[in-house]
């Protein structure tokens, strides 16, 4: 595992969208715009079990994220890595955690969370 570079925390602390890529069976990309947070340098995101990009990992570990400003688009970090763990444990609180971060209330449709725990193996900061 490598270290987030400073630029990536501050990314990711701040109230910015991540864009998450899977791998499907066949091989094809899968994305989506989620919530991101981190725990220490492990990337964090919250989903449900169901859900197609833990159905992903669940298979392939494999993972790419990119979380931009909302205030600069050009201001980036892409991060490729693989899932380490997918946790139950603490989701429901976590998803509470994000929903106050991103809308300012606790998240309403819980149920069936999960966490995926990325651990970075590549790290690019693009800077304006």
């Amino acid at each position: 595992m490598i270290s987030l570079p400073d630029k990536a925390k501050t990314l990711i602390d701040g109230k910015n969208f991540a864009t998450v890529a899977t791998l499907m069976k066949d091989g094809s990309p899968q994305i989506s715009v989620t919530w991101v947070d981190r725990d220490g340098d492990f990337v964090l995101i919250n989903t449900t079990k169901d859900r197609v990009k833990t159905k992903n990992v669940t298979r392939d570990p494999r993972i790419a994220v990119s979380v931009f400003s909302m205030q600069d688009p050009y201001d980036a970090v892409y991060i490729r890595g693989k899932v380490a763990e997918i946790k139950t444990d603490g989701a429901e609180e976590h998803i509470d955690k994000l929903s106050n971060k991103y809308i300012g209330t606790n998240y309403r449709q819980h149920g069936d969370r999960v966490i995926l725990r990325i651990e970075p193996e590549h790290v690019h900061v693009q800077k304006p």
